[in-house]
């Protein structure tokens, strides 16, 4: 299982830098709903293995300085791999989303969060290119792994 993450999450670290490549390359046809996207992605991840972690979260919709978003979301996939590395799948953490609310979830649960949530956003900033006219990626999973 442990080697299934660490891919996944390979997958998810490699697709995140293309993005932020992409719209490096493009930043002046770049809209700040497409900033703000990539922003909460890589909060998101931060965010969610600070609950693991115990450390501090970042807000989910804050907006980073563009030139640090690689450094994050390398700093997110180390963590994400530590996490992976030592954590009992099956243990439960409680926390607290954005708006207060109690919650409690597996690690498994909320690593594949992670993952999920980050393909959904990618597409998301996809179909934003696509319609500024910038090529969009393919960041399929297979496409990823030929």
């Amino acid at each position: 299982m442990k080697e299934k993450l660490i891919d996944l999450f390979e997958y998810t670290y490699h697709f995140n830098c293309e993005m932020i490549k992409i719209i490096s390359e493009n930043i002046s046809k770049i809209d700040d709903k497409t900033i703000s996207l990539i922003n909460h992605t890589l909060n998101a991840q931060q965010v969610w293995n600070s609950r693991i972690s115990g450390e501090k979260a970042f807000e989910v919709w804050q907006i980073n300085p563009f030139e640090n978003l690689q450094e994050i979301n390398h700093q997110n996939f180390q963590n994400s791999i530590q996490i992976v590395e030592n954590s009992d799948f099956d243990q439960k953490i409680e926390y607290q989303n954005s708006k207060g609310t109690k919650f409690e979830n597996s690690i498994f649960e909320m690593l594949f969060q992670v993952i999920n949530h980050s393909t959904y956003h990618r597409g998301q900033i996809n179909s934003l290119l696509k319609q500024t006219g910038i090529e969009p990626l393919l960041t399929d999973y297979i496409f990823y792994k030929r």
